[in-house]
Formats: structure tokens, C-alpha cells, sequence
């Protein structure tokens, strides 16, 4: 399987976790057969691209983590899933809509700029923990990136004086999942640096970022825990998804050699 192959895979499976979106939209105010339309349509998109992801693995003989395109593949897959996931726990069907929105734009982005994907490992990421490094972050990062969309909704809510309570509770326990996930893949990259390079930490732009990132997040956390819930500590979501994103696709555009670029 090749990444010729990609957009066979990838264009049915955004199709599918779009229209599911819109069916648990509809369900609300529609049909009962549109929970049942959107149950289906997000599995069926769900296998094709993990069917995608297994047959890419194996042509490649790697995991396929590697590169930036590679990571953009699995954070479609789990920004899907978390959607999915919040929707058959919470019912929230905007956040199954939205997350299919964002997961089929990483879609796009790989279908627009697609990259070579050599067979060949460099020695540091011929290691144990390269894949659960990677995935374990991925899923901390589509966690977050559901935290971010229901921020956003939230503000909208309370500028319609709408009632947030509930949401807000959602937000802080997908939060304080999500950070479980980042500060687990942390110590699991230091780890491996450690095995790879002799330290664990060295400072370098993808490493400050990363504490940067994991310290936002920590004071959210930290001003939750004192029982504040203003608008402005809500905004600290998105301001810190942004340096969340940073540190993901912006590392390049430091100076200075560093040991995590996307190559």
C-alpha cells in the first residue's frame, strides 16, 4: 500500500465521519434512523482508515510516524475517534461535527501536500519507544485540540447566556485526561533520549516547547483547582493549543539544530 493509494481511503472515510457528524446534528430535531446513520458512517470511516494505516505500516516496514504527513494521518484518525468517543458518552453532537471537520482538513492538507516516505529509520528512532512516544502524544494532542473546539463553544454559550456548567465539567476532565496522556509521552520521550543521546533533556526547540506547552495546560488546570471559571481562564484553551501547535509543526522554524525536525 502506498500513499498513491491515500486519497481511495481518506476521501470515503472524511465523507463518512462528515455525514455522521450531520446526522447526530439531525438527530436532535429529526429522525431517530439519523443516530443510527451516523453510528454506521462513523465506524465505516473509523476501519477505512485504520485499514489505510495497517497496509501503509506494513509496505513501509516501519510505523508510519516519521514524518510530519505521517503524524497529520494519525491525528485525523484520532480526532475522529475522540469525537465519536465524546458523542456516545455525552451526547454532544457538535462535537462529533466539528471533530470530523478538523480531522477531514488534516485529511486535505495531506491530499494538497503530500511527502516522500522513505523506508529508512535513523538510528535514534530504531527504539521501543518510538511508537508509543508518538502515538501516546497524538492522542494527547486530539484530546486537547476537543478541549479547544469545546472552549470555543462555551464562549459562544455564555455570550448567549446560555447555562455552561455541564460543559465546563466536560472540558476539565477531557483536560485533565489529555495532560495524563502528555506528561505520560513526556517521560517516555525523555526516556528514549536518554537511550538515544545520553540525557534526558537538553533544551532544544522542540523540547522547550514541549514544557511550555505541558506549563499552559498546567495553569488551566491550576486556576480550575481554584474553583475560577472566567472567560479569560477559558480562553487559556485555545492560547494553549496554539503553543501546542507551535511546538508540533513551528519547530523548524526556530534557529538552532534540533533533534526532533520531521525528516
Amino acid at each position: 500500500m502506498s500513499w498513491g493509494e491515500f486519497p481511495f481511503f481518506a476521501i470515503p472515510a472524511a465523507l463518512c465521519w462528515l455525514l455522521a457528524g450531520i446526522g447526530a446534528c439531525r438527530h436532535q430535531t429529526g429522525p431517530r434512523a439519523c443516530v443510527y446513520i451516523a453510528h454506521s458512517a462513523m465506524v465505516v470511516g473509523l476501519v477505512l482508515f485504520a485499514v489505510f494505516i495497517a497496509l501503509f505500516w506494513q509496505t513501509l516496514s516501519r510505523p508510519p510516524l516519521r514524518t510530519m504527513g505521517e503524524t497529520r494521518l494519525w491525528y485525523a484518525f484520532f480526532m475522529a475517534g475522540v469525537g465519536y468517543f465524546v458523542w456516545c458518552r455525552w451526547r454532544y453532537a457538535w462535537m462529533l461535527l466539528l471533530s470530523a471537520l478538523v480531522a477531514s482538513v488534516f485529511i486535505a492538507i495531506n491530499l494538497l501536500k503530500p511527502e516522500i516516505h522513505s523506508i529508512a529509520l535513523r538510528p535514534a528512532l530504531q527504539s521501543f519507544f518510538f511508537i508509543p512516544h508518538v502515538i501516546i502524544y497524538i492522542i494527547a494532542y486530539a484530546l486537547f485540540g476537543a478541549t479547544t473546539l469545546a472552549a470555543c463553544v462555551l464562549l459562544v454559550r455564555r455570550k448567549q447566556g446560555q447555562d455552561s456548567d455541564e460543559l465546563l465539567a466536560f472540558i476539565d476532565n477531557i483536560v485533565h485526561v489529555g495532560f495524563g496522556f502528555l506528561a505520560l509521552g513526556l517521560l517516555l520521550g525523555a526516556v528514549w533520549a536518554k537511550e538515544a543521546w545520553g540525557h534526558y533533556w537538553s533544551w532544544d526547540p522542540k523540547e522547550a516547547l514541549a514544557f511550555v506547552t505541558g506549563a499552559a495546560w498546567l495553569v488551566y488546570i491550576h486556576l480550575r483547582h481554584r474553583g475560577l471559571k472566567s472567560n479569560a481562564v477559558i480562553w487559556a484553551l485555545p492560547i494553549s493549543f496554539i503553543l501546542l501547535l507551535l511546538g508540533w509543526f513551528g519547530t523548524a522554524l526556530f534557529p538552532g539544530s534540533s533533534l526532533h525536525l520531521y525528516s
